[in-house]
């Protein structure tokens, strides 16, 4: 008999949520790079009855087991992540993008005999086109295998859960699947499977495939609740997988689990009613979203209702999109709506700005510590708001400010200097950077407009010029408003 699992409450959801922030997760699997070439289709070539994609933008974006560790960033997790790349220059950029989020990539492999994979999506009108694939699919030599078992046997030591994204490109080897799963030690481990066989991940904690791969598991097509259940309680006998989820789109997802009681239960997760906008990445947000939260000691129910609300908050995205946290506390009724969305983590902001370049939308951003809001601050940021669609503002720690301007700053609170930011309806996203300068954050986001205000004098001065300027952005120099500033409302307040 299968059991609907009741709806997870908003306030159950926000204490599991920050739970979940800080635990480490080790993702092992193919890793990928997704480029985006994005603009505008307006006549047939001359030279054959083919239309002309006029290009705008060019985006590239972590894809595949790299995806999947960068919807755990957008989470809150410390990330790890281990694959077999090439050794070449897309492997350079993918490396840098992993970078950029935080993402530990210590655990890349590079293998000069392959090339690293990377889809390119030619959009035109938020409508894809084509895609056009790079990579060899062959097995891992000898020597190769043994290194990413190295570097997996080390990064997954100081982890709390684990994650085995398979995109069939031949990186999740038998050996390397059994090295991933021992030196868990019992910590939870998640997998994602493709393509059979999957005696390689016999004994991990929850293997998420969706119902056509359980067809393939079982040999046959699956439709319906009893069918799929039967599916699930062979995956798990078969497998000595105690959690087997399998996803199903539009009916929700069946749960084989057992508790710690030992008695084993078919559950089923409601399916969540949303407009199906573009379904590509859902499965990673769903991985992502088991492994952080049963890395933070939550059960499987509990976690597969989680990852279900996630799973259908992506889909209403376009691409391969990531889901934070306010967002999933606000589809669950909660009170994260409202200019408190607008605080992203940097992933987060991101994956904002690059799906908003995606959609041939020019990001704009700025920093700065806006320790006591004044006139100056907000004419500011509505003129850098001017220069593009949408505008992104990178604010100090106090930690920063305090290296910054000294032991008397900042006076406000950096939580309450970035609310106060995301309140003016000029800003569309506000992250906190703990370093002395926002290059890092520059890097992740990579504007299309990058603005300062006129008393830098000229472009060079400002951090991060050359970085945007090479990816094709520009930088702008904003008039400030004459005798308003932090120090002087300080000094006045002081009298």
């Amino acid at each position: 008999m299968t059991v609907a699992l009741p709806e997870l409450t908003a306030s159950d959801a926000t204490a599991l949520l920050r739970a979940m922030v800080g635990r480490r997760v080790v993702v092992i699997g193919d890793g990928m790079l997704d480029g985006y070439l994005t603009g505008r289709i307006g006549r047939i070539s001359p030279e054959a009855p083919v239309p002309v994609f006029n290009v705008e933008h060019e985006t590239f974006m972590l894809g595949g087991a790299a995806n999947v560790a960068k919807c755990l960033v957008a989470l809150g997790a410390r990330v790890g992540l281990c694959a077999v790349v090439g050794d070449d220059a897309n492997a350079d950029v993918l490396t840098d993008e992993a970078s950029n989020l935080g993402i530990d990539a210590a655990g890349l492999v590079r293998d000069p005999s392959r090339p690293t994979t990377r889809k390119t999506r030619v959009v035109a009108q938020n409508q894809q086109m084509i895609r056009l694939d790079r990579e060899e699919l062959r097995e891992l030599s000898d020597a190769v295998e043994r290194k990413l078992i190295r570097k997996i046997e080390r990064a997954v030591a100081r982890a709390d859960a684990v994650v085995l994204s398979d995109y069939a490109k031949g990186a999740l080897t038998k050996p390397v699947c059994r090295a991933a799963i021992k030196a868990a030690k019992g910590k939870p481990v998640v997998v994602d499977p493709k393509e059979l066989p999957w005696d390689r991940y016999a004994g991990a904690t929850m293997i998420k495939p969706n119902r056509r791969e359980a067809g393939w598991f079982v040999g046959r097509d699956v439709r319906g609740d009893e069918a799929v259940a039967q599916a699930a309680r062979s995956m798990s006998q078969k497998l000595r997988c105690p959690h087997v989820l399998i996803t199903r789109s539009e009916s929700g997802m069946t749960l084989r689990t057992t508790p710690p009681s030992g008695r084993k239960k078919t559950l089923h997760v409601r399916p969540i009613r949303r407009e199906v906008f573009d379904p590509t990445g859902a499965g990673d947000v769903v991985a992502a979203t088991l492994a952080l939260a049963l890395a933070a000691g939550a059960d499987a129910a509990a976690a597969a209702v989680l990852a279900n609300v996630a799973g259908a908050i992506e889909v209403s995205k376009f691409g391969t999109a990531v889901v934070t946290d306010s967002e999933i506390i606000e589809a669950l009724g909660g009170d994260s709506a409202g200019h408190g969305r607008k605080i992203m983590s940097r992933a987060a902001a991101a994956a904002f700005a690059a799906d908003l370049r995606r959609q041939g939308k020019r990001v704009v951003f700025t920093n700065g510590c806006f320790d006591i809001l004044h006139v100056g601050h907000v004419q500011y940021l509505e003129d850098s708001s001017r220069r593009g669609e949408a505008l992104v503002v990178g604010i100090n720690t106090d930690a920063s400010v305090r290296r910054l301007k000294g032991a008397g700053r900042p006076v406000q609170p950096e939580a309450d200097r970035a609310r106060i930011i995301a309140a003016q309806a000029c800003v569309d996203a506000v992250v906190l950077f703990d370093e002395d300068t926002p290059i890092e954050l520059i890097k992740a986001v990579k504007p299309d407009v990058l603005t300062k205000g006129a008393d830098y004098q000229k472009k060079q001065n400002v951090v991060g010029w050359d970085l945007v300027e090479r990816w094709g952005g520009r930088v702008e120099l904003i008039q400030l408003v004459q005798g308003r500033s932090t120090t002087q409302l300080i000094r006045k307040a002081n009298r």
